[in-house]
């Protein structure tokens, strides 16, 4: 199983007793949106994950580690062991793309973070699901508890640190959109703009217009004359996972600064750039 599965795949391997099956759907704007979209209609014998619930830790009060923390190994595998998921099953991610298509590709990072490589994101989510006309359950599953054992990837997360004095030719990559990295408009934290030397790279770019990935001479494309070490961010270390999928498919690895932004800022003598770099 690849990074990615479509509809026509998952509908054959529906039953599939390895197969667990995870609905991550999730609104920035309203926090409650994604619970109650999966009780109005979700894909058969699917779970549902909460982002800030089960999927980050709690942000601090000193905003260190930004609004989406990355949660304990120990008590995220709890909670996938919660969900009914061990380490022999192969997990499929979904949400509702375009505009909520970051959850699912986050999920599946963090679980490969975790060092479960059997993760994949159903290509176009819940959208694709519905337009193929396949059925919805309005009933949730009950799971059986597991036990899942992590196996966490430290070297795949920097930290502040690491970003302000990176190595020269590390290419630092923000996945916000093109607006909040010049600094023009910034509704969710206190600060607008980028950290300095970043590149923009908006993650529904990496979309086409009906939600699924683009194939991967366009994300090529996308990341074109990128070489050297490369770092992804966004706003709170969600929507970067998008880039980092994407930058997957065409064989480049990186890794991702999971404060992001939210993080950068929570110190105010850190540098903040605006406009184009």
């Amino acid at each position: 199983m690849g990074p990615l599965v479509d509809v026509d795949w998952l509908q054959h391997h529906l039953h599939d007793p390895e197969i667990r099956i995870v609905d991550c759907r999730f609104s920035l704007q309203d926090p409650q949106a994604g619970r109650q979209a999966f009780l109005a209609g979700h894909i058969p014998g699917a779970v549902f994950l909460d982002l800030e619930r089960d999927l980050c830790a709690p942000p601090r009060p000193d905003r260190k580690g930004g609004r989406h923390p990355l949660p304990d190994p120990q008590v995220l595998a709890a909670t996938l062991g919660q969900a009914g998921i061990d380490n022999t099953h192969h997990v499929v991610a979904y949400d509702a793309p375009p505009e909520g298509g970051m959850f699912a590709p986050y999920l599946w990072w963090l679980l490969r973070w975790l060092g479960h490589e059997r993760v994949a994101v159903l290509d176009g989510g819940i959208t694709a699901w519905k337009a193929a006309g396949l059925p919805l359950s309005h009933k949730p599953t009950p799971p059986t508890p597991a036990i899942f054992t992590p196996n966490p990837q430290p070297e795949w997360v920097v930290d502040a640190e690491f970003v302000a004095h990176r190595p020269s030719g590390t290419v630092l990559v923000d996945a916000r959109a093109p607006e909040r990295y010049r600094g023009e408009v910034e509704p969710l934290d206190p600060v607008a703009g980028h950290i300095p030397g970043a590149i923009n790279r908006y993650w529904q770019e990496a979309l086409e217009a009906s939600g699924r990935f683009k194939p991967a001479g366009a994300q090529a494309e996308r990341f074109t004359g990128l070489s050297g070490e490369i770092v992804v961010y966004c706003g709170s270390g969600v929507s970067a996972a998008v880039n980092l999928l994407a930058l997957h498919l065409i064989g480049k690895p990186a890794r991702l600064y999971k404060g992001s932004w939210s993080d950068w800022v929570s110190d105010p003598s850190r540098p903040v750039a605006r406009g184009e770099d």
